[in-house]
């Protein structure tokens, strides 16, 4: 049995003392590898084909081309890495926009160094990442902005996947999801991962957009407490 190697993780950021800030911090773990590093999003997209990282550390704003475009070329090409997005402000309008483009997930580059390493093996590991002191205030107001639409397939969905999704949504991990339902943690994991195919859904980042441009999540509200149930 072979022993998977480490992640290999291309660093987008125009800034240079960032990249090499992000690079000696990743490198110095021993399940990751900096592969490759790129000061705008075009050489982040030549990189990226070239070098097939696992995952990518994508700034937003950048010259040449900024991170949401490169976000969308590299997430649209077969075997994609996953793309985790870093940025400096807790609002920045780009990051709804980079969400829809295909990342897995968003952190704000004041996290500490073990927010940061948690964030790249959640990502690396296949699953999706939202930085929670934003997320909800983030997506709930953007989503405001838009006439919410009926999800396709939502009655694909039984009544538990159904709540599972309004849960995923306020942000809630599968263990506070299953601590909430009184589940198993296994349980509300193949709840997850129905739900996502039923609705043709990449991972939970996804699932908490439509939850809020449907209309399944009041917009502005606490998701807990702010639950419309269709």
């Amino acid at each position: 049995m072979t022993t998977p190697g480490p992640l290999r993780l291309l660093v987008v950021d125009d800034q240079a003392v960032v990249r090499l800030g992000f690079t000696a911090l990743l490198d110095s773990q021993d399940d990751m590898a900096v592969v490759g590093a790129a000061g705008d999003g075009q050489q982040a997209v030549r990189l990226a084909a070239q070098l097939k990282p696992d995952v990518v550390l994508m700034d937003i704003r950048m010259p040449v081309l900024g991170g949401i475009e490169a976000t969308g070329i590299i997430t649209n090409r077969a075997a994609a890495p996953r793309v985790l997005v870093l940025t400096t402000f807790d609002l920045d309008d780009y990051v709804y926009d980079a969400l829809r483009a295909g990342a897995s997930g968003f952190l704000l580059k004041d996290a500490t160094p073990e927010e940061i390493l948690h964030a790249v093996r959640v990502v690396g590991g296949g699953e999706a990442l939202l930085a929670p002191a934003v997320t909800q205030r983030l997506i709930a107001e953007f989503a405001a902005r838009s006439r919410p639409v009926p999800p396709p397939n939502i009655d694909r969905l039984t009544p538990r996947e159904q709540e599972v999704l309004l849960l995923v949504a306020s942000g809630l991990t599968n263990a506070e999801i299953a601590a909430r339902l009184c589940l198993a943690g296994q349980t509300v994991k193949s709840h997850v991962s129905s739900l996502l195919f039923k609705l043709e859904l990449r991972d939970r980042v996804q699932a908490v957009i439509l939850a809020y441009e449907s209309g399944m999540v009041v917009p502005g509200a606490d998701a807990r407490d702010g639950i419309t149930r269709t």
